[in-house]
């Protein structure tokens, strides 16, 4: 059994940590992007390192640009198509057709031919 006044969740010798135990941290800068919607994240990176132009909303999800005048544009997304829209961009009118008769021929020959057809 626990005893009273024991706090749950820590262990001996647990304490803050200070940086004389980690070590001083590395200089950072702060980084602010924009994106479409007006939403700044301030992203800290260190001064040695490269900020990259683009950064993916962490509110939205659009990408997000370091230039508050230059903002990305949100995506297009294209709405969900099926399978029937694809094929009716691959084919006309005329090789449907010609398709379909050739199915039903082939189904009418089997059919005569005594297979069963499910």
């Amino acid at each position: 059994m626990m005893a009273a006044g024991a706090i749950r969740g820590s262990r001996i010798g647990s304490g803050p940590m200070g940086e004389a135990e980690r070590g001083e941290a590395a200089p950072r800068r702060a980084v602010t992007y924009y994106c479409a919607k007006d939403h700044q994240t301030v992203l800290n990176f260190s001064v040695e390192a490269e900020a990259p132009a683009s950064w993916d909303c962490p509110r939205c999800g659009l990408p997000a640009s370091n230039d508050e005048g230059n903002r990305p544009d949100a995506p297009k997304t294209e709405p969900y198509k099926t399978h029937l829209a694809y094929v009716k961009e691959r084919r006309s009118d005329d090789e449907a057709a010609t398709i379909l008769t050739e199915a039903l021929e082939s189904l009418r020959s089997k059919r005569k031919s005594g297979e069963v057809i499910f």
